[in-house]
């Protein structure tokens, strides 16, 4: 697949991941591991399928200051300039607007995609397809607004759902509405209607278009990034976010600008994903033994025991007996032995483990 000049990519990675602790912190998120042991991580990961069809000088990393060096250590083929520091945390939509008034001032015909830098995808020749397909769509129409879905595999109560207008043969379709994440006998009900996907917060559009709603949804957000359009892309851009950035509110792109327009379309993605939120998830996508145990770099003697997931530092013997569906993850100086079932838990685990003994 050949890549073009217009099109860009905007790189998530600035969350902390705190459900994969304790291998995920603060200091090193997951985005920056080899969760499957496969050799890359999840953002080196994320960077090659995009450099399959955007140049690499045409993307740009979204992260927080703290990580700026890891993002240039795991990633040597872009420049400084390509990773855009947040200075704190203010949720999607001020990070996805200052960049793509970035692109915009270096390309007023950009097209972007917008990808977090956690999600696996294996079926690469498919996820080109899709976005190729999306590119092109927003290259007619101009003023749309496109979110990759999933079709869901069963009711799950942990994603938002997208529910979209049933046209026959088409694979881009218009939003009818978001949904936020249902129980379960809601969740089944959308299965049944057959219109509804998993929401991947994939995201594909014009500069223009996304701009052009940032304006409207979000004007006071708009103005006050709008105003610094003569320092991006300078030295003088680091002042004006360092003071500015802080002001902008803290809230995701998909309450901001997504639910709130009308020229919303929903691609329907043809290629496997998961979005690694959880050890859960990640057990999901990895090769099982015998009795459904899974295992990362760990040597394991699993007696009595299955659909366990074991995760260590190295080439460490583990040994279990009369366990089932656990979580053993052996970090540093942490050891994490919780049931899969409670696997929610785990991010506020976290925060007591480090108020008692930090």
């Amino acid at each position: 697949m050949t890549t073009t000049a217009n099109n860009f990519a905007i790189i998530m990675a600035g969350g902390i991941g705190s459900r994969f602790w304790p291998l995920s912190t603060a200091e090193f998120p997951k985005q920056f591991h080899d969760m499957l042991g496969s050799g890359r991580t999840l953002i080196q990961h994320t960077f090659d399928r995009l450099s399959l069809l955007i140049p690499v000088h045409q993307i740009l990393i979204l992260t927080n200051e703290r990580y700026r060096d890891l993002v240039l250590q795991q990633l040597p083929e872009i420049s400084a300039h390509q990773v855009v520091l947040e200075p704190e945390m203010r949720n999607t939509a001020p990070c996805i607007l200052y960049a793509s008034l970035k692109i915009y001032k270096l390309n007023p015909e950009a097209k972007i995609i917008v990808a977090s830098s956690d999600h696996w995808i294996e079926d690469i020749s498919a996820f080109e397809a899709n976005v190729s397909e999306a590119f092109e769509f927003c290259s007619v129409q101009k003023e749309a607004l496109v979110t990759l879905g999933i079709q869901p595999t069963f009711p799950n109560t942990g994603y938002g759902y997208i529910e979209y207008e049933n046209t026959a043969l088409k694979s881009i379709n218009k939003v009818m509405q978001f949904r936020e994440k249902p129980n379960f006998e809601t969740a089944q009900s959308f299965l049944k209607q057959g219109n509804f996907l998993w929401n991947a917060g994939i995201f594909l559009w014009h500069v223009n278009a996304v701009l052009a709603a940032f304006k409207s949804q979000q004007p006071e957000m708009f103005d006050l990034f709008y105003q610094a359009m003569d320092d991006y892309n300078t030295e003088n851009e680091h002042v004006f976010i360092s003071n500015n950035y802080g002001k902008a509110e803290d809230i995701s792109v998909d309450f901001a600008i997504m639910e709130k327009s009308s020229n919303v379309y929903l691609a329907k993605a043809k290629f496997d994903w998961n979005d690694l939120g959880t050890w859960g998830s990640l057990y999901d996508k990895m090769s099982k033994d015998e009795n459904d145990n899974a295992m990362i770099n760990a040597r394991a003697l699993m007696e009595s025991s299955k659909g366990n997931l074991v995760r260590t530092d190295g080439d460490k013997i583990v040994v279990v007996n009369g366990l089932t569906d656990y979580v053993i993850v052996d970090h540093q100086n942490v050891l994490l032995i919780y049931p899969k079932s409670k696997e929610q838990d785990i991010k506020q685990v976290a925060k007591s483990c480090q108020k008692r003994f930090n």
